[in-house]
């Protein structure tokens, strides 16, 4: 026999009420969980200033982008070419580029230069270490930085970091660099045809290990790379942004047709993914993601890219953190 209909009790009402509740928030969670953001992501335009033709930081650049891409894809990225450090800062400061690569001791000098935007400066992540490389002929006479005197030197373009290291070093030896050398202001994509052909006598390069311009001159002619670790110290004796030079030590596989099993000192000086207190936290944060996440990818092509490491990458040192950063480096951590 069918039981009479009844309407439910004010208390099972409740509890249903109360259960269907519960299940709606469990979903809510699982999509703030699986779709960061309720699946909003930034959109927009951003420009990113890399370097000289050829050179480390086009090449991250562009395999960046490419990442960039696929986290992304309502963001425009484009890149644009530029002599280095110091024009990269420059950019960013001044808003003609949004994020950058620059190395710790341009972006150091140009805030104490006070020059424009420079206290809007922000740094995202520290990424990996530039070295500094003197390479000569295998059969130059020069064994130090103090024998290029009157020599034929490149040593980058004016605005590039190469050129701000080098100047530092050839005074640590004592020589000046508008005096004591003709100084060439090429690239790298420039250096190793000039070395080669004779038009210059040494060339500086400041970039990450190994760099595929050096490696590939070495391969098919002879040179030496000029140990640069005991000026150290007195460029550290120069006092203010030189204390952002560190000792360091090329391995011996670095190059291994130059250095013919042995290792060579150097100096090394961090370099920072930049941008200002302009950019939107939402937009620095993605991208900071992006940028550690796709270490391994980027650095199977660019290998410098893979010393870039979560532990240190916050400390950002002479810029403040941005906080999009911040907010990316506090999501991560354990």
């Amino acid at each position: 026999m069918p039981q009479p209909f009844r309407l439910p009790s004010r208390l099972a009402r409740r509890g249903a009420l109360l259960g269907a509740g519960a299940v709606l928030v469990v979903l809510g969670l699982l999509v703030w969980w699986l779709v960061p953001g309720g699946g909003r992501t930034p959109s927009g335009r951003v420009t990113f200033s890399t370097g000289t033709h050829t050179g480390v930081y086009e090449r991250y650049g562009a395999l960046l982008k490419k990442e960039l891409a696929h986290d992304l894809p309502d963001v425009d990225v484009t890149l644009r070419a530029s002599q280095g450090s110091g024009e990269n800062v420059r950019r960013v400061a001044t808003g003609k580029a949004d994020f950058t690569i620059a190395a710790a001791d341009a972006v150091a000098e140009y805030r104490r230069e006070h020059l424009p935007g420079a206290d809007r400066l922000r740094g995202c992540a520290r990424l990996y270490d530039d070295y500094m490389q003197l390479v000569v002929p295998r059969s130059s006479s020069v064994k130090s930085v103090a024998d290029l005197r009157g020599k034929r030197v490149a040593v980058g373009g004016r605005s590039s970091g190469v050129r701000l290291i080098a100047d530092r070093l050839l005074s640590a030896a004592g020589l000046d660099i508008n005096r004591d050398i003709t100084a060439v202001g090429i690239g790298i994509d420039a250096m190793p045809g000039a070395l080669e052909s004779g038009d210059i006598d040494a060339f500086f390069w400041s970039g990450g290990l190994p760099t595929t311009h050096v490696r590939t001159l070495s391969e098919h002619f002879p040179v030496r790379l000029v140990e640069l670790g005991s000026l150290v110290d007195r460029l550290h004796q120069q006092g203010g942004t030189a204390r952002y030079y560190r000792a360091a030590v090329m391995p011996a596989d670095a190059y291994p047709a130059a250095q013919r099993g042995q290792p060579v000192t150097t100096l090394a000086v961090a370099n920072l993914l930049v941008t200002t207190d302009r950019m939107s936290p939402e937009l620095t944060e993605e991208v900071t993601r992006t940028v550690i996440s796709s270490r391994d990818r980027i650095g199977a092509v660019v290998h410098a890219a893979q010393l870039v490491d979560l532990r240190t990458a916050i400390y950002t040192d002479p810029l403040p953190l941005h906080e999009g950063a911040r907010r990316y480096y506090r999501s991560v951590k354990p």
